[in-house]
């Protein structure tokens, strides 16, 4: 647990946060928070990391400490799931997590016996809720670009339909060349508030890390190294459980395929919340036979962002379906509960999905005017790595 003489002290910590795509709304709640999850040595050190990937010597400088004394709590930072440590080419570069999606969720991805985690979860939850107007709901989906997209149920796609790879969470798990899975940050954090998923779905080994940063998340306990085979079982399981699959907003390299339901998720929850352009949506909607739908209602319980509803029934007259295609997520994720193959997924034109993470970051640093200084930063260090400053 952080020891904070005053939680004025988190200012510079928040700040840096701030730097981000996705910030942290300051409050009180947040100072709770932060000053649970650093240590006051951890949060200066975090409120002094560049934008950019670092090196130990990058940080030395940045912090004014010596290695001795910054390593140790690097490593700790690591082990909490504050930083990133990334090898490439034999040199170790560190990276600060933002709060969402960072170390929020891995708080709660591991096992935890160093924090107060019933008074986390409580935290997280009132202050991811509070206010959805003006609060975190606002800074995490207010941009025109989302940072996560949904991706489609590819057995109920048509067949006149080209799914591209990175649509497919099947082919994202193939081309991946790591792959981990851990337990779901949402519904183990619900467990410590005395609640349980309402669909029952699992809370163990159900969401899905890949890359680079499974790698990272595999070596610091936070996931387990999977095949390509478990990986696509657990994508079988979630399917059972009309769980909605939920990305990065990227094609190159995903590192995430998290299995979602509307009562636990917190990224279905900003839907619900009424944030309905929220998460990126796969490029389809949901379609209905008129003619056969008997309006039972089913797909209505499976839909994870309440985007379907029944017209009243008029004497013995079958209600209507009804589907509010600026809600639909494209998942496809009700459609096994139809037992008359009336529901289907149709092309639905998107915006394009940008290519890489960077790309991704850039366009909500512009959306947001905090583009500046993440360019003028990564000059910097461009150029002083160019002069042999490590």
């Amino acid at each position: 647990m952080g020891h904070h003489g005053a939680k004025e002290n988190l200012v510079p910590l928040i700040d840096r946060l701030n730097r981000y795509p996705i910030g942290l709304f300051d409050n009180d709640k947040l100072r709770q928070i932060l000053a649970h999850l650093f240590s006051e040595e951890e949060a200066y050190v975090a409120s002094c990391f560049p934008l950019q990937e670092s090196t130990i010597g990058e940080l030395r400088r940045a912090t004014r400490m010596a290695e001795e004394e910054l390593w140790p709590i690097l490593e700790s930072m690591a082990d909490k799931g504050l930083i990133m440590d990334l090898t490439y080419g034999g040199t170790t570069y560190y990276l600060l997590m933002p709060g969402l999606i960072g170390f929020f969720e891995f708080t709660f991805m591991k096992q935890r016996a160093d924090l107060p985690v019933e008074e986390l979860a409580r935290l997280m939850t009132e202050y991811l809720y509070d206010d959805p107007e003006q609060g975190q709901a606002r800074e995490f989906f207010g941009s025109t670009t989302q940072l996560t997209r949904a991706l489609p149920y590819e057995e109920y796609i048509p067949v006149s339909s080209v799914v591209t790879t990175y649509e497919s969470a099947r082919e994202i798990i193939k081309q991946s060349s790591f792959g981990a899975i851990g337990q779901c940050y949402c519904r183990h954090k619900k467990e410590h508030l005395g609640k349980s998923c309402e669909r029952e779905a699992p809370v163990q080994n159900i969401c899905i890390s890949l890359g680079t940063a499974a790698k990272f998340m595999t070596r610091r306990g936070f996931a387990t190294q999977r095949s390509k085979e478990e990986l696509l079982q657990i994508i079988a399981t979630a399917r059972e459980y009309n769980l909605t699959h939920i990305t990065d907003n990227i094609r190159h390299k995903p590192s995430f395929i998290c299995n979602c339901c509307s009562c636990c998720c917190e990224l279905l929850g900003g839907v619900l919340q009424g944030y309905t352009n929220g998460i990126a949506k796969a490029a389809y909607t949901l379609a209905v036979n008129g003619e056969t739908c008997l309006g039972c209602g089913m797909c209505m319980k499976a839909c994870n962002v309440k985007a379907l509803d029944l017209t009243p029934r008029q004497n013995k007259e079958t209600p209507k379906l009804l589907i509010d295609h600026e809600i639909c997520l494209g998942c496809g994720a009700c459609i096994s509960k139809c037992k008359t193959d009336s529901l289907s997924l149709k092309p639905h034109p998107r915006p394009a999905t940008p290519e890489k993470k960077k790309d991704l970051f850039v366009k909500i640093l512009k959306e947001k005017g905090r583009f500046r200084p993440f360019l003028i930063q990564g000059l910097k260090t461009k150029l002083l790595r160019s002069l042999g400053v490590k």
